[in-house]
């Protein structure tokens, strides 16, 4: 299933795109819930799906109707860092022994099409187009892979913009470059993990104004699915709801000769196979 969250900003309604691709209103069959860990946990999927089958679910009119991230502010955006090899060259690093883990705050995250701000004094914003996992079930000390991807409700695309100078050149801190408002657009739809059989097999690509910057496919991950939220499960408690952005191939602007930076007015433009597009404009904060 493909779950989405529509309407204003702090107003969205929980919505399903049935057979067709049309947006149908899941209030009533949630009961005023949302799309949170407390319905990820709780059988919500479940309900939906039969729901769905039903076929009584109301059709929304989708014009003009903002979409919003598929999700609730998560209470967690845990991140990967260096996690394809070919960005981790362009990056000047060595390939990890482990993963690079980092954290973002919550409150970055907004819809897919939503106005992304460059930071005041930036002069290095960044893009990364990236799988992010959506935790359905309580994890700590996964002892497998296999009980790691039992813990995956879903998935979905995360922009995970950057400012490279706040992260790199500025006492070392990479939080500093990575929570900024707007800095992490998320969705369009949260696809559930039964759609995606293989997360090491999909394709990412990213346009800034029309010219692709980014190529790449999650097969080519150091650290992949299951063994990031493995890994993760032994530093901290992953909860319902937490996203946990996977890392970005090579291509962005930090790698590229003359790092062409994005600037007020760009339009960035994102995909995975299977999950969606995303499209941004920067503005100015």
């Amino acid at each position: 299933m493909k779950l989405l969250r529509v309407g204003a900003r702090g107003a969205e309604r929980p919505a399903v795109l049935d057979a067709d691709g049309r947006p149908r209103d899941l209030t009533a069959v949630l009961g005023g819930a949302d799309i949170d860990g407390r319905f990820l946990s709780g059988g919500g999927i479940e309900r939906v799906r039969a729901a769905l089958e039903d076929g009584d679910l109301p059709v929304l009119d989708a014009d003009g109707l903002r979409v919003g991230a598929p999700v609730v502010r998560p209470g967690k955006v845990v991140c990967i860092g260096l996690n394809y090899r070919d960005h981790a060259a362009e990056s000047g690093a060595d390939i990890p022994a482990e993963p690079v883990v980092f954290m973002k705050a919550p409150d970055t995250v907004i819809g897919p099409f939503d106005e992304v701000l460059i930071p005041r004094r930036s002069v290095k914003t960044d893009y990364e187009v990236e799988l992010a996992i959506v935790i359905g079930k309580t994890a700590r000390y996964l002892e497998s892979r296999e009980d790691a991807l039992r813990v995956v409700a879903g998935y979905t695309i995360s922009n995970d913009v950057s400012e490279r100078e706040f992260q790199l050149e500025r006492g070392g801190q990479w939080d500093k470059g990575k929570s900024c408002e707007t800095f992490n657009p998320l969705g369009p739809w949260l696809v559930t993990a039964d759609e995606v059989p293989d997360p090491q097999s999909l394709g990412l690509r990213l346009w800034v104004n029309g010219e692709r910057r980014q190529d790449g496919d999650t097969k080519e991950m150091i650290f992949g699915v299951a063994e990031i939220v493995r890994y993760l499960s032994q530093f901290m408690v992953l909860e319902p709801g937490d996203v946990v952005n996977t890392g970005t191939p090579a291509g962005v602007a930090m790698g590229m000769p003359g790092q062409p930076y994005l600037r007020a007015g760009d339009v960035v433009e994102l995909e995975i196979d299977g999950l969606g597009r995303q499209r941004q404009t920067l503005g100015q904060a």
